[in-house]
């Protein structure tokens, strides 16, 4: 499957569980709103935090979905890169698979983005 199916297919499932539970994804969706919106660092940091940590856990939904707001936030393939050592250095070697998925992830869904502007 590719990184823009997967994107695909999380949206999705999150429509699915935004249905069923509207208040907790809402409550939810409200922290997110706060947390990017409020403080000292700006969006694009607390971008490259959440994707650290989504290689960390080795969620690969928070991947993509990451990867794609580093995108929209202008992010380079190189400071992504920094990000991914920083993972690896602290995380090891699942760090480093999980960066190796991020860093593809992240470059497909550039080309998808520079393709179809």
């Amino acid at each position: 499957m590719s990184w823009a199916d997967a994107l695909s297919n999380t949206r999705t499932q999150l429509r699915a569980l935004n249905k069923i539970i509207p208040e907790t994804t809402t409550a939810f969706g409200g922290l997110g709103k706060t947390v990017k919106e409020g403080g000292i660092l700006d969006f694009k940091a607390k971008e490259f935090i959440a994707l650290g940590i989504a290689v960390a856990t080795r969620c690969e939904s928070c991947i993509v979905l990451h990867c794609e707001a580093l995108i929209r936030a202008g992010a380079t393939r190189d400071e992504i890169g920094d990000v991914l050592a920083m993972n690896i250095q602290m995380g090891g070697g699942p760090s480093m698979m999980y960066a190796a998925k991020a860093l593809e992830c992240f470059d497909e869904l550039s080309s998808n983005k520079n393709a179809s502007s």
